[in-house]
């Protein structure tokens, strides 16, 4: 049965003074939280379980999804130092299972999960997946770089203004294998002081593993900012 890997531990500090008592996954769009939304599309896609990692004002969330109708794990990050380590604890949940893996403030059409993961599982030589999509400048998010088979080449995290060359943004969903968890141990600190998701995915490519994209051609929201909150309701 499908499992789902939620990264939830961060504050958010993009939404100021809107998360100084909530984490971001726990604000209201639309009259439910984000993550709430974000579970009735695993729900829908056919998700039998998931796993939410969580550190900042973890017990807000936990006690929210206490007797959730999907079953959930919780698993707490501390510290809060990275999507890289908050990966690694999502390895006993997982097994050896192919599992979806994505963030509590992103939001895409149910099928978008489904298809992504039935994808990785129809090709067995591929590692990961990596959801995105196209953008006019992958600036804000993590810019994905594919040669003319699909076949990604390259990840960078934050990528200056202007100076990318691909269109492709990093939708911050994934179908991945258990192979991603011995890249999440050797990942080192970035510049930025965390240790981060792409190092590992940089790291697969590196090691010669098969990475290919899924183009995300329905709806999708990164909820990263306040005005991002807006009109959501029918999203």
């Amino acid at each position: 049965m499908p499992k789902a890997v939620i990264l939830a531990a961060g504050r958010g500090t993009r939404m100021r003074d809107l998360t100084v008592a909530t984490p971001k996954p726990m604000l209201n769009a639309g009259g439910r939280p984000i993550l709430e939304r974000l579970l009735e599309r695993l729900i829908e896609a056919g998700f039998s379980e998931a796993l939410i990692v969580t550190g900042y004002h973890a017990e807000a969330i936990e006690d929210y999804f206490r007797d959730y109708r999907l079953p959930l794990h919780f698993v707490r990050q501390a510290p809060v130092n990275g999507t890289a380590t908050a990966a690694l604890l999502a390895r006993q949940f997982v097994g050896h299972d192919d599992f979806l893996l994505t963030f509590g403030d992103i939001l895409a059409d149910a099928s978008c999960y489904r298809q992504i993961l039935e994808r990785l599982r129809g090709e067995p030589g591929v590692d990961a997946i990596l959801g995105v999509k196209y953008v006019d400048d992958p600036y804000q998010g993590a810019a994905v770089y594919v040669d003319d088979d699909g076949k990604v080449t390259r990840i960078v995290e934050k990528p200056p203004r202007g100076e990318s060359t691909t269109r492709w943004n990093s939708a911050g969903i994934y179908a991945v294998r258990t192979s991603l968890f011995e890249q999440l141990e050797r990942v080192p600190r970035s510049s930025r002081g965390e240790y981060e998701l792409t190092s590992a995915i940089s790291q697969l490519i590196e090691a010669g593993k098969l990475l290919r994209i899924f183009a995300i051609e329905g709806h999708w929201r990164d909820i990263g900012r306040p005005e991002d909150l807006e009109d959501i309701t029918d999203f």
